[in-house]
């Protein structure tokens, strides 16, 4: 076989694993969606929130997306300097839907007063997040529950 020959099977074979082990997997494409959206919370950024939001958002709070976004706006006008700590996360994906579970803690400032919104040092609040997996193989929040946070 020629030199040629040889670097062209050699790239044929190689470059596949090399692809294979460079690709996010959706576990990897859930964590940072997730880093993504509590670094928009703490930013109060809500469009950057709501990015990471299925227009399909329903909960068991009878939150749909519309409303969810009013209370977010609502939260962000009320509260300042938030801060949000997360530990356990968990991630399990089936298909084109996925499920992320984690504790959970909100620091945040109202007026002069500074304090945990969601959890505390002892217990924080155990949040489970369902996704869906869009046609262009973007994950979305499709559910949330685990709190009451109105």
């Amino acid at each position: 076989m020629s030199r040629k020959t040889i670097i062209l099977l050699f790239i044929l074979i190689i470059l596949p694993v090399v692809i294979y082990l460079i690709w996010p997997t959706d576990e990897a494409r859930i964590k940072k969606l997730i880093k993504e959206a509590i670094s928009a919370v703490e930013k109060e950024d809500i469009d950057g929130v709501m990015s990471k939001v299925s227009f399909n958002y329903h909960d068991e709070y009878g939150q749909s997306y519309l409303l969810l976004k009013r209370n977010l706006e609502r939260q962000f006008r009320r509260f300042s300097d938030i801060e949000v700590e997360y530990e356990n996360l968990e991630i399990e994906v089936k298909d084109d839907t996925a499920t992320a579970s984690m504790d959970m803690r909100v620091i945040a400032t109202l007026g002069e007063d500074r304090g945990y919104f969601l959890g505390d040092i002892k217990e924080p609040v155990h949040l489970v997040l369902e996704f869906e997996k869009t046609p262009v193989k973007k994950w979305l929040v499709l559910k949330a529950s685990g709190f009451d946070y109105w």
